[in-house]
Order: C-alpha cells, then structure tokens, then sequence
C-alpha cells in the first residue's frame, strides 16, 4: 500500500489526531477520526438508505472529521482523481 499522507488536524493535541491520507495504489480516501458517540452511531445505523440494509456492517465504521479539515479533504480527493499531478 503506497500512503500519501495529506493533513492532520491543526488542533491537534497530544491525544489527538484526526488525519487524511490517500491510498495511492487503490485510488481511496483513508481518514482516521474520533469515534462517534454512541447515540450518533445509533443515528447512522438507523439511517435508510434506497437499495442497502440498515445498520453499519463489521467491516465499516463512522468515523467522525472536524470541518475545518475540509481542504485537506478536497486535497486528498484531487490527490485520488488526479494521481499523476502533485
């Protein structure tokens, strides 16, 4: 796996670090955030979407990204459809 690393959170503290990063060699988005709240896990998990089941699968989980990482969103979603630029 060939990880670019994009951002960190800028207010980031010693026991934090919400972080984007690309997967280059499978074209996606990895970020590592806060965990939700249980209540906002519950709300996610109830949410109803056309064509999938409820719930959240064991293999996926709600992660939780402060806004003002935004750009560095947009950056990693260039960095994904554009790979060749840097």
């Amino acid at each position: 796996m060939a990880l670019r690393f994009i951002g960190i959170d800028p207010n980031t503290g010693d026991d934090e670090s919400p972080t984007v990063w690309v997967d280059q060699e499978n074209h996606e988005l990895v970020f590592q955030g806060w965990k939700p709240s249980p209540e906002l896990e519950v709300e996610c998990a109830a949410f109803e979407v056309p064509g999938h089941a409820k719930g959240i699968p064991a293999h996926e989980a709600v992660v939780r990204i402060p806004g003002r990482m935004v750009h560095m969103i947009r950056e990693a979603c260039d960095a994904v459809e554009h790979p060749d630029v840097r």
